[in-house]
């Protein structure tokens, strides 16, 4: 985390100016077209069950292999733009910003059909997004009182609550421009030095995508596969 939380967080007022004409609307869209597919990538469910069946109906070794698919696909900075620029035009968000939180919601997503939960669910859309914050960021917004609850409890919540779409897209939104702002402020000072610059950049979206994916596993507990 270090530079990049520390230079992340000093940036976030001034969000507007790093991408001008921004709009939460933008992880809603990311989701939804990680759900039903874009361009070269099938949608979650589709990837998930080929991956289920790859390993011959072992659900835990889908779920791993779900996050090795998409931990290489993060890391991969020329895909990460190319996937994000297929959403970039309903939305004027950077297109790696919009192609990072695509490829986490189609793992999330993924797992989440896996163990048994209904992706085209709300209350699982929001649990979704709730888990592009990471582990540290749901604990940290549950404790400021930003999120009701962790995602597991958003995703089997009695009824589903229509005002925490905007609640939810608004915070993923602000930390996935804050992550990535600061991602690029510290590559950029790390070039200075040889080598740490490559390893900043290079690394920070498969480390904070694999990050996530083992979250996701510990937190949504299977649940009867329809």
């Amino acid at each position: 985390m270090g530079v990049r939380h520390t230079v992340g967080k000093a940036l976030a007022p001034h969000l507007s100016e790093l991408a001008p004409g921004l709009t939460t609307g933008f992880v809603r869209e990311a989701e939804h077209r990680a759900i039903v597919g874009v361009g070269p990538l099938s949608g979650a469910v589709r990837g998930a069950e080929k991956q289920l069946k790859e390993q011959k109906g072992d659900v835990e070794r889908a779920v791993h292999e779900v996050i090795e698919f998409h931990v290489r696909l993060a890391g991969a900075q020329g895909f990460v733009t190319n996937v994000g620029g297929l959403v970039t035009a309903a939305v004027a968000i950077p297109a790696n910003i919009t192609g990072l939180a695509l490829i986490q919601c189609r793992m999330i997503a993924g797992i989440a059909h896996l163990r048994g939960y209904d992706v085209h669910d709300p209350r699982v859309r929001n649990a979704i997004l709730v888990m592009l914050l990471g582990e540290e960021g749901v604990h940290e917004m549950i404790k400021k009182k930003k999120i009701p609850a962790p995602p597991m409890a958003v995703a089997t919540a009695p009824a589903y609550d229509e005002s925490l779409d905007t609640l939810i897209s608004s915070q993923v939104a602000t930390d996935m421009i804050t992550r990535v702002a600061g991602k690029r402020m510290a590559t950029t000072v790390g070039r200075k030095i040889p080598v740490v610059g490559g390893v900043v950049g290079l690394g920070a979206d498969a480390f904070a995508t694999w990050k996530i994916g083992r979250y996701v596993d510990r937190e949504f507990l299977p649940r009867n596969r329809r």
